[in-house]
């Protein structure tokens, strides 16, 4: 089984993010654009695990304590360059919290014996990729200038059309995160929730600092 961990979007997010997708697919007809239904912020990538880890895997993450917290979208650009673009993104801004929880996340699988992220949490949300490339942040051998988005570029450039990327998409609120497995298709990936867990909410946060 192909295994991540991530975070899914709210309705109202996913909604005015899917109005802005219409807006620009066709500015890069060529790139291979993630279906509105799929768009998750990922928090962990696993990758392939027999079926009888995964169980162990979801009993190390039920261990996990905590806090809810707030994201808000908004901005968007290319990895790992505009004039080098492989990956078309909306950005996220969270506080330390986020951060925080992907590093829990990958300190608490590392204890499993999965490889630890070699560089620090970089939140971002995928929404398109040019070709079979990688989604990393980083440059990549091969990266350089690239056909695939350049009307895109231009647009975002000029800020053409694309106001309501830079106003931004809202905020949400993190209330669990969710163990997803990635099916290859033809057609492109599909995920499937396995398992979902809760993030203690704000208010016990506040009701514990309150107690003498």
């Amino acid at each position: 089984m192909r295994i991540f961990i991530g975070i899914d979007l709210d309705c109202e997010i996913r909604g005015r993010i899917s109005l802005f997708l219409e807006a620009v697919r066709d500015l890069a007809p060529a790139a291979r654009w993630v279906r509105p239904e799929s768009l998750h912020i990922t928090l962990k990538f696993i990758g392939e695990q027999p079926p009888e880890r995964v169980e162990g895997i979801a009993e190390q993450l039920r261990q996990i304590d905590a806090s809810a917290f707030d994201i808000r979208f908004a901005g968007y650009g290319f990895f790992p360059t505009a004039k080098a673009p492989r990956v078309f993104w909306i950005g996220i801004h969270a506080g330390p919290l986020l951060a925080g929880l992907a590093g829990t996340i990958d300190a608490s699988v590392a204890e499993l014996g999965i490889a630890r992220e070699p560089r620090p949490y970089s939140p971002h949300l995928t929404l398109a990729r040019g070709g079979t490339r990688s989604g990393s942040p980083q440059w990549r051998k091969g990266d350089g200038p690239n056909r695939t988005f350049a009307v895109l570029e231009k647009r975002c450039a000029a800020r053409v059309e694309l106001d309501f990327g830079t106003l931004g998409f809202g905020t949400m609120t993190v209330h669990d995160f969710i163990l997803y497995q990635s099916q290859l298709s033809s057609g492109g990936s599909k995920y499937a929730k396995l398992q979902s867990f809760p993030l203690r909410p704000v208010s016990s946060v506040a009701e514990a600092i309150d107690k003498p």
